[in-house]
């Protein structure tokens, strides 16, 4: 169970949290937490483990995990469903596609700006039920979130689908976010319904107690819960220097209470790995001109 308050996760049989001393009995001495264990209402990060469940309107389910996600979401007739514009895998024939600029021209630039697409795909189903399948484009899983009148932080990149009624707003990241290679925004997701995001390698839920604080790599975020505090700073408290060639730059210190996802692999990191094996203009040129000479002997 958890605790109502922090949100700490306690043995079924306490009756005070360990992390912030709330007492866990009301007066009929019975716990507040329900016995499915879950937070209360606006409280942790809600994941289905079996990577199913239903919205309004809707059914979903997660398969191919975790390296390979594929989103499957049943729609009802004439029910819909938003999805980051390149999102879509494969679609019924009745499922109507529709891209706009959510938010007008000002929310268009602002998503570009923070390195999204500056269109919204939403699906609807016509004349009928209908199956929409989504993934996102680099390899790695997906979680379903079900929201319950929350407030998270999504790492643009990590947002991939969500219920039509989520407020989606992109929000200044700081400028450290963008010299540590993350962009300079992050998205702002307020309200209750499924809420899709997805990871380059596997999700790691870190769970922080009142008062804890913990440090992570900006690349490796996924989402995080509103009301956790955090600051961008520099990994080492050496200097900058120490920071840049440690290779981790940027990092976030959130503090507790409050949860985090987090993914395995950084896509920056592995991208600069596979950098020295594509080759450059110059070497180009002069493999072209290594063949011209072998082909006039």
């Amino acid at each position: 169970m958890y605790c109502p308050r922090c949100s700490a996760q306690l043995d079924g049989d306490a009756k005070f949290c360990s992390s912030c001393g709330a007492s866990l009995l009301t007066s009929s001495g019975a716990s507040p937490v329900g016995a499915g264990g879950r937070p209360s209402a606006g409280s942790g990060i809600m994941i289905d483990a079996d990577g199913r469940g239903a919205g309004r309107g809707y059914r979903y389910e997660i398969q191919h995990g975790s390296a390979f996600s594929l989103a499957i979401l049943n729609l009802e007739t004439e029910q819909s469903i938003q999805a980051e514009a390149g999102a879509m895998v494969s679609m019924s024939g009745n499922v109507e596609l529709q891209s706009q600029m959510k938010g007008g021209l000002m929310g268009a630039l602002k998503r570009a700006v923070g390195g999204e697409s500056a269109f919204v795909s939403t699906f609807t189903a016509r004349r009928g039920p209908g199956e929409v399948t989504l993934a996102p484009g680099s390899p790695g899983d997906i979680a379903a979130l079900e929201m319950n009148n929350q407030h998270f932080f999504v790492q643009s990149s990590s947002y991939l689908a969500g219920d039509t009624s989520l407020q989606i707003d992109t929000r200044w990241g700081g400028a450290k976010s963008f010299f540590g290679g993350e962009g300079l925004f992050v998205l702002q997701v307020q309200g209750s319904g499924l809420l899709l995001v997805s990871s380059f390698g596997a999700i790691h839920r870190k769970r922080l107690t009142a008062g804890e604080r913990y440090v992570v790599d900006t690349g490796h975020l996924v989402a995080w819960e509103g009301h956790m505090p955090y600051e961008l700073r520099k990994a080492s408290s050496s200097g900058w220097f120490r920071s840049l060639v440690s290779g981790e730059g940027i990092v976030a210190e959130f503090a507790g209470p409050g949860e985090i996802l987090i993914q395995t692999r950084n896509l920056a990191a592995f991208a600069g790995m596979l950098k020295p094996f594509f080759p450059t203009q110059s070497s180009s040129s002069s493999g072209l001109g290594s063949l011209g000479s072998l082909l006039s002997d």
